[in-house]
């Protein structure tokens, strides 16, 4: 029972050392088989298990040497591991197609379909998902919003929200000798900071926060058919919210065209007709995702990273470029889009192995990052790497990350400002196994619990 306006949502087929977060711990299960094993080299791998998410590593390692092109069953997804096979996938669009980029992992019972087409929910080909001529005229719209101008000019905006959020945090801790950095801080600058920079008005980062991790873990996880229900309200309530939305900016003289969603509703397609509601929200729900919560998954990432690192803490804000650098090798090492999804237009060979037309690729971007052809020492964290940018943390080709500038900037000042205002803070013995964000293409960790050092 599924609507035309379901089938973007279609099924797609989905570091336990506590304190680096990159090699087994003491009670990680055994390792993935290795060359010889009477299992094959994705044998037992579960994308969204407990073992995988909280320790990919000897997972992808050995999908790279083993496997590089695997198909795993659970999910029906071609698994890419060799940074050479995703860059040529990514550079590629039209062999490799962006239209399942946001089609939905878990299928969708029908009572969530119900709900979701209750809201009119639909999200036709815009931004990730989209590979008609009407992309680079979007793309552009877009880049004008988080240009080298803007991101300059946003500086002293980050600024200002990090000191705001982070008086409460020293509030916190001075009163009960511990803050959660995730929950107070990582999750809720970027958001303010994007609602800022995009003239977004009428809604509390609270509920956006919620309407995002929502359609998240609705699209991207695997959750049981009753949270799927649950998460579907939420969705269709930010759905109707981003279509009001744009219906109002459309209808209204008096909306900024400096406004994102007023730039949406004055854009004229190829042929010269206005952008349609249905496309415009489609963009603003990518955009509104993608702009806050995968960077506030970074800035939990770079922290917890940052404090786990013997001696980095106290260097931060002395030692210039420091912190922009740290956050570059954690976005090559750990960053929080793990995977992206492509498919592909034909019959290709990649790796050796011939594929069919139609074809789901899942692109392990995470992998790709530490990829021995690339990267010397790839396991180790070395803030200052000759080749660091080589990495594919943001995709590459048209359909690269439009905000990857941004994302950068906020993660290097989110980072500074905590070690300058809270210098003697370590990670809570809580903090060292923390709760992780374990979505298809998402991972993250859900806390990053701190206290004040003894005699500090």
């Amino acid at each position: 029972m599924t609507s035309p306006a379901m089938n973007t949502w279609t099924s797609a087929a989905a570091t336990a050392d506590p304190d680096r977060g990159d090699v087994p711990g003491p009670e990680a299960a055994a390792p993935p088989a290795r060359a010889g094993d009477a299992r094959a080299p994705g044998d037992g791998l579960d994308l969204f298990g407990e073992e995988f998410v909280r320790d990919p590593y000897p997972w992808l390692d050995l999908l790279r040497a083993e496997a590089p092109v695997h198909h795993d069953e659970a999910t029906g997804l071609w698994l890419l591991s060799r940074h050479q096979d995703i860059r040529r996938v990514l550079s590629d669009p039209s062999v490799f197609l962006p239209d399942n980029a946001q089609h939905a992992v878990a299928p969708l019972p029908v009572a969530v379909l119900r709900t979701l087409a209750k809201a009119r929910f639909s999200l036709p080909p815009a931004l990730a998902n989209n590979g008609t001529g009407s992309h680079a005229g979007l793309r552009r719209l877009v880049n004008r919003f988080f240009n080298a101008r803007r991101v300059a000019a946003a500086v002293p905006v980050i600024e200002r929200c990090a000191e705001e959020l982070l008086d409460a945090a020293r509030a916190g801790i001075d009163a009960d000798g511990r803050a959660d950095l995730f929950a107070s801080y990582a999750q809720v600058l970027p958001c303010r900071v994007l609602m800022e920079l995009l003239g977004v008005r009428g809604v509390t980062p609270d509920t956006l926060i919620r309407w995002s991790d929502a359609s998240l873990e609705l699209f991207w996880g695997r959750p049981a058919a009753e949270r799927q229900l649950e998460l579907a309200g939420l969705v269709g309530e930010f759905h109707q919210w981003l279509t009001d939305t744009v219906r109002g900016a459309a209808s209204s003289p008096g909306v900024s065209p400096e406004s994102f969603v007023g730039a949406l509703a004055r854009h004229r397609l190829p042929d010269g007709e206005p952008l349609d509601t249905a496309t415009a929200v489609s963009a603003c729900f990518f955009i509104f995702i993608a702009g806050q919560s995968t960077t506030g998954q970074l800035i939990a990432t770079v922290l917890r990273r940052a404090l786990c690192e013997p001696g980095l803490w106290p260097r931060l804000v002395p030692e210039a470029g420091l912190a922009e650098d740290w956050v570059e090798e954690v976005l090559r090492r750990e960053p929080p889009v793990t995977t992206w999804r492509r498919v592909t237009a034909r019959p290709v060979e990649l790796a050796g192995t011939r594929l069919p037309a139609g074809a789901q690729l899942l692109l392990m971007l995470m992998g790709s990052g530490s990829d021995p052809a690339v990267f010397a020492d790839p396991e180790r964290m070395c803030p200052h790497r000759a080749n660091v940018r080589h990495h594919l943390a943001f995709g590459a080709g048209r359909h690269r990350c439009p905000g990857a500038s941004l994302a950068r900037t906020e993660a290097a000042i989110a980072l500074r400002a905590v070690a300058r205002r809270l210098p003697e803070i370590r990670l809570a013995p809580e903090g060292a196994r923390p709760q992780m964000l374990g979505l298809l293409s998402f991972r993250a960790p859900l806390d990053v619990m701190v206290e004040r050092q003894p005699g500090r």
